[in-house]
C-alpha cells in the first residue's frame, strides 16, 4: 500500500512517515503510534551509522556539581587543594601517594547535612515516552518560549527599535489569517488592539490594513479596541430593545385581541337571519330552535347535543384461568441396558407442552 492510500485509512494521517508502508499491518502500526502515552521506537533504528558514533571528536563538557552542593563552597577548596598539589614536585606527589595526608578538605558537616536533606532539589527528569537521541544536549532549549512574546534579543535581531514597531510577518497575517495552531493567540493589528501611539498604514512603523469584512466589522477580533469580536454582535447592528422581545414565531397579539373580541361578539349576538323568503318546516316535524324558544320547554340533553356521541366501550373480557400446576402422566418402562442411573418410570411430557384445552361451556338455563 502507498503512503498516500495510507493516510487515507488512518484516524490520524499526520502520524503516517515514509517507510509505515513497509510493515505487516500499516493501519495496526499507525493506530499503535496513535494511541495515549505509547513509546515511539528510538530513530537510530534507520541510521547506517553505530550508535553515538557521530559524537566522536566533540569535544565532552565537564561534569557541574548540582547548585545545592555547589553552595557548600567545597568545590573551591578543591580547587585551593589542586592548585597547591600543582606546585609540587614529582618526589612529593610520590610521597604523599605512600603516606597520604588525611583532613585536607575540612568541611563541616552539618553544612553537608543541610546541603542533602534541607536544600536538595529534584534534578530535571525526562518526561514518559521523551527519549534521548544523538546531539540532544547541544540543541537550543525551548521550553521557555512562549508564542506571541517577543524577547528584547528578537526584537533586537529584527530590527524593532521602538515599542510601536509591528513585527515583520503582521501583514501576512492580516492577509491570510492568524496561524492556526494559535486560535486563540492575541496579536495586536489582527485580533487585538494596537499598542498606543501606533497607527494602521503601510508607511514605516504602520501596522497595515486591520482585516475587516464589507460592512466594516473585523473578521478575526477586536482590532479596534471597541469591546466587541468576531464572536460577537457588531452595537452598530445590534437590535433595539422592543425587536429583542419581539417574538418571530409567535402570532401578533394585537391580531389576536381583535380576533378575539370579534368572535366574542359574534357569541353574544343572537341569531340573525339573512333576509328572504322564511321556509316553514311541515306539519308534525319542530326544529332544534322551536325547542329553545319555547319558553318552559323541556330541553333533552340528546337535542343539543348535534355531534355523534363516542361508541359505548365493550366490557373487558376475563382472561382464561390459568392452572397453578400440570399432572405428568407417568407410564412404566423396561430398565435400559448398561445404563447409567436407569429408572422404571418415565413421564410423557407431551401433553404438558400443549395448550389446555378451552373449558366446556356452561348449561343452558
Amino acid at each position: 500500500v502507498s503512503v498516500a492510500r495510507l493516510k487515507t485509512q488512518v484516524a490520524r494521517p499526520e502520524l503516517v512517515e515514509a517507510w509505515d508502508n513497509a510493515s505487516s499491518d500499516p493501519v495496526l502500526l499507525v493506530a499503535l503510534k496513535g494511541r495515549r502515552n505509547s513509546v515511539p521506537v528510538p530513530g537510530h533504528w534507520r541510521q547506517k551509522r553505530a550508535y553515538l558514533q557521530n559524537k566522536r571528536g566533540i569535544l565532552k563538557q565537564p561534569f557541574q556539581l548540582p547548585t545545592f552542593i555547589e553552595q557548600t563552597g567545597i568545590q573551591k577548596m578543591r580547587e585551593a587543594y589542586a592548585e597547591v598539589d600543582g606546585d609540587k614536585s614529582s618526589k612529593q606527589k610520590q610521597r604523599d601517594k605512600v603516606r597520604p595526608k588525611m583532613g585536607k578538605v575540612d568541611i563541616d558537616y552539618q553544612v553537608l547535612h543541610d546541603a542533602f536533606f534541607k536544600f536538595q532539589t529534584k534534578p530535571k527528569l525526562t518526561p514518559h515516552g521523551d527519549l534521548y537521541y544523538e546531539l540532544r544536549e547541544s540543541e537550543v532549549d525551548k521550553s521557555h518560549f512562549r508564542p506571541g512574546i517577543l524577547s528584547p534579543e528578537l526584537r533586537t535581531a529584527l530590527g524593532l527599535t521602538k515599542p510601536t514597531d509591528p513585527p515583520p510577518w503582521l501583514v501576512n497575517m492580516q492577509r491570510y489569517g492568524p496561524p492556526p495552531s494559535y486560535p486563540n493567540l492575541k496579536i495586536p493589528g489582527l485580533n487585538a488592539p494596537i499598542p498606543p501611539g501606533a497607527s494602521f498604514g503601510y508607511q514605516p512603523g504602520g501596522w497595515g490594513k486591520p482585516p475587516v469584512d464589507a460592512s466594516g466589522r473585523p473578521i478575526y477580533g477586536d482590532v479596534f479596541g471597541h469591546g466587541w469580536g468576531h464572536d460577537e454582535l457588531d452595537p452598530r447592528y445590534a437590535l433595539a430593545p422592543a425587536e429583542k422581545a419581539y417574538a418571530w414565531a409567535a402570532p401578533d397579539s394585537d391580531n389576536d385581541s381583535d380576533a378575539d373580541s370579534s368572535d366574542s361578539d359574534a357569541s353574544s349576538e343572537p341569531d340573525q337571519q339573512p333576509p328572504g323568503p322564511q321556509t316553514i318546516p311541515p306539519d308534525g316535524l319542530a326544529s332544534t330552535t322551536s325547542l329553545l324558544d319555547t319558553p318552559g320547554a323541556a330541553t333533552p340533553a340528546d337535542a343539543l347535543e348535534l355531534r355523534k356521541g363516542a361508541p359505548a366501550p365493550l366490557p373487558p373480557v376475563p382472561p382464561p384461568p390459568q392452572q397453578p400446576y400440570t399432572v405428568l402422566p407417568e407410564r412404566h418402562a423396561p430398565p435400559s441396558a448398561g445404563g447409567l442411573l436407569a429408572s422404571s418410570h418415565v413421564y410423557d411430557v407431551h401433553p404438558a407442552a400443549a395448550p389446555p384445552p378451552p373449558p366446556p361451556p356452561p348449561p343452558p338455563p
